[in-house]
């Protein structure tokens, strides 16, 4: 046999051996689908409190009148309610709510520290509407200080309760390791006293 059909023989071989190793190889397993991404959950918003929603109308519709934190706020012309009466079909809002807003932003510190006498009521527009008395003024000072001393009370009361828990677990740990008092000795019985001689006793012994 000669070189060159040694070699092509050789190349043969080793051509029908690849064959059957690639026959002999098991299939590949196809690879699993990956699990498609699990939707995001809706973020529930929280409600609004209605008179919140309404005072922001009314702040969108009179910004002279309602105006945005931080901004102070201004003294309102007496008898405004009326006046957002005759608008409300216009904004959308019934009597309760109008009532409900304007009851919720004249009461706070943000509105009584407005009330300085003297000082310009203002109407819807913005435009001046009369002016604050001395006792509209005075009762605005009470009210502020009735909430300053009420806040204070129950900042007080905030800071004694941490304290008073503290004693109590204080004085409940003194008592768990205190130890316990020794049993007392029973006193021993009195030596009996021997009565005296009666004098008529004493007189016969002599």
């Amino acid at each position: 046999m000669g070189f060159e059909q040694l070699a092509g023989l050789k190349e043969q071989l080793a051509k029908q051996a690849e064959e059957a190793k690639a026959k002999s190889k098991p299939p590949r397993a196809p690879r699993p689908a990956r699990p498609a991404p699990r939707p995001a959950r809706p973020v529930k918003a929280e409600p609004v409190d209605p008179v919140v929603h309404t005072i922001g109308k009314l702040q969108k519709r009179f910004p002279h009148a309602f105006p945005k934190n931080p901004s102070p706020k201004v003294p309102l012309k007496v008898g405004i309610f009326e006046d957002l009466m005759a608008v409300a079909p216009e904004l959308a809002l019934s009597e309760a709510e109008l009532r409900e807003a304007i009851k919720t932003w004249c009461r706070g510190s943000r509105y009584w520290t407005s009330l300085v006498e003297d000082a310009v009521r203002v109407n819807l527009a913005g435009d001046e509407a009369g002016r604050v008395s001395s006792v509209d003024a005075a009762r605005a000072r009470h009210l502020e200080k009735k909430r300053a001393a009420r806040s204070g009370s129950k900042a007080q009361a905030a800071a004694k309760t941490p304290a008073a828990t503290a004693a109590r677990v204080a004085s409940a740990a003194r008592v768990a390791t205190a130890k316990p008092a020794a049993p007392a000795t029973p006193a021993a019985p009195a030596a009996t006293a021997t009565p005296a001689a009666t004098p008529a006793a004493a007189t016969a012994q002599e």
